[in-house]
């Protein structure tokens, strides 16, 4: 084996050991195996290209392409030309199966399941490195900074795992590593000729076999990496490396739980409302019988950007046997006491726990840790809700209008706190919220005011295929496009809220499920919900739905203050009719036919008057004709120019050359007269006004020499250089079996060589065109139908176009040196300093 070879299977050994460090992520670990089939192709082909030999940009620009056409092959298949030409359709599809795996792996805790998105980032991540790693180590020969990938795919590997087994998953990679660092030395010292070594002596004084340098590396490096091992180890103040399984904070990670990180719960929501298949997330069952008010709530989002929403930083305490009063609930608010089990679906990983709020007190077993300010329970340790059952005491508060409207000021630092609003806020915002909110007397009217507006007048459209969107400008776009989901909505109200001076946040969770005959309620990934919450001293933090058609409206928006000018809003009820209707639902708790039927929650009809542009622009018209043209004529190049060069080489030959050595004018063949022509042509004992002549007849008799043995190659007789002409034409008759006319031809084609090649003073030779023709004629008639398609569709030769491209490459990097030199190099006679 080539140290070269021996190089690039060492590289791809090295990748997939480091890649063995992603096999805890998930519960299946049959992608690996497909990973190591894909990586051995793609370093197989990355060999033969260096092989041939192209130069390094095309080498690397061959194998990316061919990793492409795999993944294709794999995931895109259906959506790709014959199964393996990625387009358009192609490239979306893989834009949405990272999208999905994004998605899966924010939704479900480790080992997750092996969906087609996370086996996406698995697979084509291991290939992006495996690549990496053979251009560097393999193709650039250098192997040391081909670590630097491996320890990337390593690290990623070992912070999703949570260091669950690191170590054993970083000697494997080091392992590796260190496999291809000796090769490469094994390689090096091979080049300086047989590897050689001291001859150490055996305990009886004999001497025992050569000790290479390549085993001093090997001991070198065992040392090195038992001392990465056990050094960590036994400096326990040393917290947080690669070996340290015992993160800070709370939720996916490991630790003691001292705080909660800012982690975006909204990355599945528009999915998990867009789902083909409603399946269950939650069984409920409680002892109240107005499900009106049951808003399983997750987490609170306090923390806007002018991007966003997401949870703050927070400290985390050990969750309480009695839960703390909320915030801001005064003792005259009526309120009933709810007592709530809920049981998640086996497959539903969550890191925080769903409960109706305000709980007062929660059993649940398992790794939790409590929120005050939000009073959420996160899990700690990887803790998630996969299959939990637990239950819940929560208080159904049910303020009264009035007491909202003569709510006294809130505190002035929870006011501080929760009216930030960004600078890059658009200036849309806030003055939409005061247009809307002119003439109101108190916060309470202006929220109801905003809840309106979005939920009823404002002409807004529910719509879960909008995008969550990004920018600071997303509130204002959607603000002008009035079509969205929850998070639009309530994202929009609470910022809006915020400009407003009222403190206001959002929740993430699920609305009212479906009341079951079993007398439990249903909770399904289409009742995935956020609303906004706005603060109200007496109250505390209180609900509203600006969403239309999700949800129910809070009874309390309904204004009892005498002489109040805020319009009645629409009380939510749940339809019994089985008919989809036009207008939209106002409540997401209906019944199970109209589950079935997707009435609740579907989106609003589009509007009437939208038309069609007529199709498609002209752009991507253009782009998929181009497209097409691409994949018709790329195939078809090796033939084109083949057919192009016979062309060249033979037009005309079979007069021009004995033309010239008469003395007459003539061009030269398309190849051109380099200097291999003229030092053919430099022994000829001819006037230098016929040299030219001379050096034209040389270029085309060596054409036609050229176009006999390429021809041969295309039928399946290689080349060999080494031969003379003489001995060459012999090789092609005995190979190919040829008759005595077609035998006559490739010696005559010789002798033509011969001629321009050794005699002072060559003799003109016509028809040395028709020779070749004659033994393209003879070889065709002596081999399979195969061969001849093959020798037409895809010639051998055409390889000769590769090695042009590599040639004009090296010639090119040596001109630019060349005179990049010439520029740097001091004029004679000139002192430097």
């Amino acid at each position: 084996m080539s140290g070269q070879a021996r190089m690039a299977l060492c590289a791809t050994a090295a990748t997939l050991m480091a890649a063995c460090a992603l096999l805890p992520l998930v519960d299946d670990p049959m992608w690996l195996f497909q990973a190591a089939f894909l990586l051995m192709i793609q370093s197989g082909v990355g060999a033969a290209a260096r092989r041939v030999p192209l130069a390094r940009p095309l080498t690397v620009a061959v194998q990316a392409l061919v990793t492409l056409v795999l993944l294709t092959l794999v995931f895109a298949r259906e959506y790709a030309f014959a199964g393996l030409i990625p387009g358009p359709d192609a490239l979306k599809h893989f834009a949405d199966l990272l999208q999905q795996g994004t998605d899966d792996v924010s939704r479900y805790a480790i080992p997750a399941p092996l969906s087609d998105g996370i086996k996406l980032m698995l697979v084509g991540g291991v290939l992006v490195i495996g690549l990496a790693v053979d251009v560097i180590a393999v193709t650039f020969r250098s192997a040391a900074p081909a670590g630097l990938p491996l320890l990337a795919l390593y690290s990623v590997a070992a912070g999703l795992a949570d260091g669950a087994g690191g170590w054993a998953w970083f000697l494997i990679a080091a392992v590796g590593y260190l496999m291809l660092l000796l090769a490469e030395g094994r390689d090096r010292l091979s080049q300086w000729g047989r590897v050689f070594g001291a001859a150490p002596r055996t305990p009886g004084g004999e001497p025992g076999g050569p000790v290479a340098p390549a085993r001093t590396g090997r001991r070198i490096g065992v040392v090195a990496l038992g001392t990465a091992l056990v050094v960590p180890l036994a400096l326990p103040s040393m917290d947080g490396g690669l070996l340290d399984a015992a993160g800070s904070g709370a939720g996916a990670g490991g630790g003691g739980g001292g705080t909660i990180s800012a982690v975006n719960p909204l990355v599945s929501l528009r999915d998990s409302l867009n789902v083909e298949e409603d399946r269950t997330v939650m069984t409920v069952r409680t002892s109240t019988n107005d499900l009106s008010n049951m808003y399983l709530r997750i987490v609170s989002l306090d923390d806007f950007d002018g991007t966003t929403w997401k949870p703050s930083r927070r400290n985390i305490v050990a969750v309480p046997d009695e839960f703390p009063t909320p915030a801001g609930l005064g003792a005259d608010v009526r309120r009933t006491e709810v007592r709530t089990r809920i049981a998640a679906a086996d497959w539903y990983a969550q890191d925080w726990l769903p409960m109706p709020y305000p709980p007062s007190d929660v059993r649940v077993d398992g790794n939790w840790r409590y929120e005050p300010v939000g009073m959420t329970l996160v899990g700690d340790h990887g803790q998630n809700t996969r299959g939990a059952t637990y239950e819940v005491t929560s208080l159904d508060v049910r303020p009264t209008a009035e007491q909202l409207a003569t709510a006294p000021e809130p505190p002035a630092a929870l006011t501080r706190e929760f009216t930030k609003v960004p600078d890059s806020l658009p200036p849309v915002v806030p003055r939409t919220a005061r247009e809307i909110t002119a003439g109101a007397k108190n916060p309470y009217e202006q929220a109801v005011r905003l809840q309106e507006h979005f939920a009823v007048t404002g002409g807004f459209q529910y719509d879960t295929e909008v995008a969550v969107g990004g920018g600071s400008d997303g509130i204002a776009r959607f603000l002008r496009d009035k079509r969205g989901f929850c998070v639009h909505f309530s994202f929009a109200m609470a910022s809006m809220a915020r400009t407003l001076g009222i403190p206001a946040r959002v929740a993430v969770g699920f609305a009212p499920g479906t009341p079951q005959a079993d007398g439990t309620v249903s909770v399904g990934l289409r009742d995935a919900h956020a609303w906004p919450e706005l603060y109200f001293e007496g109250i505390g933090w209180t609900r509203f739905e600006p969403t239309p058609n999700r949800g129910t409206t809070p009874t309390y928006t309904q204004p009892e203050v005498p002489d109040s000018n805020v319009p009645d809003l629409p009380e939510a009820s749940a339809t019994n009719d089985p008919s989809p209707s036009a207008e939209p639902s106002s409540s997401e708790s209906c019944s199970a036919e109209d589950k079935r039927l997707e009435v609740c929650g579907a989106a609003l009809p589009l509007d009437p008057g939208a038309t069609d542009d007529g199709g498609p622009p002209w752009y991507q018209l253009a782009g998929w004709v181009l497209l097409g043209l691409a994949v018709v004529v790329v195939p078809l190049v090796p033939m084109l120019w083949r057919l192009r060069r016979r062309t060249v080489r033979l037009a005309s030959a079979r007069h021009t050359g004995a033309a010239a050595l008469a003395g007459g004018t003539a061009e030269p063949p398309g190849e051109g007269v380099g200097d291999e022509v003229r030092a053919a042509a430099s022994h000829l004992l001819v006037e230098p006004s016929d040299r030219h002549a001379a050096e034209v007849a040389a270029a085309y008799v060596l054409a036609v020499w050229r176009e006999l043995t390429d021809t041969a190659w295309d039928y399946g007789i290689l080349p060999d250089d080494a031969l003379t002409p003489r001995k060459a034409a012999a090789r092609i008759v005995r190979l190919g079996h040829l008759d005595e006319q077609a035998a006559a031809s490739v010696h005559r084609v010789a002798g033509a060589v011969e001629q321009v090649l050794f005699a002072p003073r060559p003799r003109g030779q016509t028809g040395l065109a028709d020779d070749v023709r004659t033994l393209r004629a003879a070889l065709r008639s002596r081999v399979s139908r195969r061969t001849r398609v093959r020798a037409v569709v895809a010639p051998r030769s055409a390889v000769r176009a590769v090695w042009d491209l590599n040639d004009r490459w090296t010639a090119f990097r040596a001109r630019l040196a060349t005179r990049w030199a010439a520029l740097i190099r001091r004029p004679s006679g000139q002192q430097s300093g």
